[in-house]
């Protein structure tokens, strides 16, 4: 596994895969991609599968169809609020992404998988939201908490 060093996340350097799929995952927050079919079509691998905040499962058919109407999608919509973006290089061309999430008074825990398909573009494999209970607090790592 190729893993970014020890210092602090911000100020460790990038792989540039791992800055390629944060540009990516941000796309999918973007409601003029939520709204298009076709722009997400083109962020989603085949074989896409997430597992929702609420449990669900959702297949890469079901999550495009659904864009549109989740958080997000509508320029009226409560904006998605991400942040603390870290990153690994799992293997060439497979990325691990983690961050945080905000919308409304939801916090949550993500994590997703980008690869890259045989085209050479990144694509999100895996995704998994996970709820964040009120008062909960934990520490990222590099932090001083």
């Amino acid at each position: 596994m190729i893993q970014n060093g020890l210092q602090a996340p911000e100020a460790r350097p990038r792989h540039p895969d791992v800055t390629e799929a944060i540009v990516r995952e941000r796309r999918l927050h973007d409601p003029s991609v939520r709204l298009s079919g076709p722009l997400a079509e083109a962020l989603f691998d085949p074989d896409f599968v997430e597992v929702g905040a609420s449990g669900r499962r959702w297949t890469h058919a079901e999550m495009v169809a659904a864009l549109p109407t989740l958080h997000g999608g509508t320029e009226n919509s409560t904006p998605i609020t991400a942040e603390h973006f870290e990153g690994t290089l799992l293997a060439p061309g497979i990325v691990h992404l983690t961050y945080e999430t905000r919308i409304e008074d939801r916090h949550a825990r993500r994590s997703s998988i980008w690869r890259r398909d045989a085209a050479g573009e990144l694509r999100l494999y895996y995704h998994q939201a996970t709820p964040v209970p009120d008062g909960t607090a934990v520490p990222r790592p590099g932090s001083s908490k």
